[in-house]
């Protein structure tokens, strides 16, 4: 996905201020497995994906907690960190060698100070990641395992394939058993 489209799937800002955001960000590419976010740090970068996929996780004791995929289009950012600039709980490891774009959060910060077609993208990219959040903790407390594999497989088809099934099952919170099982009665 171009950074055009990225951009504009935000809030569509005049050409200018599209200018003047797009000479802060530079393209980036980093291998599979690569680990681009660690928990307990301040991060300082914010990507947002043009080629590839990445999980978001968390440690629990021995286990690894997959809550979250980006692919193509997506924001990958420790919102701990973008907004209070404390230390971020998520791990984001690249599934796929990946394309990035990388935008250093302080020079947003500092393009939201000086032009308000700026602030109000910011605005509306910050509002679009609280949607997104909500609909994860709400799908995690009031749907089943599998009402959430089959809306995975209505709006993100492309991921069961591209994905591995042990991290797919930790996203929907059951074991590879269940997974196989789930994947068997919808078959």
């Amino acid at each position: 996905m171009n950074l055009d489209q990225i951009i504009d799937s935000i809030y569509l800002l005049p050409e200018a201020s599209k200018h003047v955001l797009k000479e802060r960000i530079v393209e980036v590419n980093y291998p599979k497995k690569y680990l681009l976010l660690r928990a307990d740090k301040v991060e300082t970068n914010i990507y947002f994906i043009k080629k590839g996929i990445v999980r978001a996780f968390a440690r629990q004791g021995a286990h690894e907690i997959t809550f979250w995929f980006g692919k193509e289009g997506d924001t990958i950012i420790s919102m701990k960190s973008y907004v209070d600039n404390q230390k971020g709980y998520e791990n984001i490891e690249l599934l796929e060698d990946c394309e990035l774009y990388e935008l250093k959060a302080a020079h947003l910060q500092k393009l939201f100070l000086e032009q308000i077609d700026l602030a109000n993208w910011g605005r509306k990219f910050a509002e679009q990641e609280l949607i997104k959040t909500e609909e994860l903790f709400i799908a995690r407390q009031f749907k089943t395992a599998l009402e959430r594999y089959k809306e995975l497989l209505a709006e993100h088809s492309d991921i069961i394939q591209r994905v591995a099934l042990g991290h797919i099952a930790s996203y929907l919170g059951i074991t590879q058993v269940s997974l196989s099982r789930i994947r068997a009665e919808i078959s």
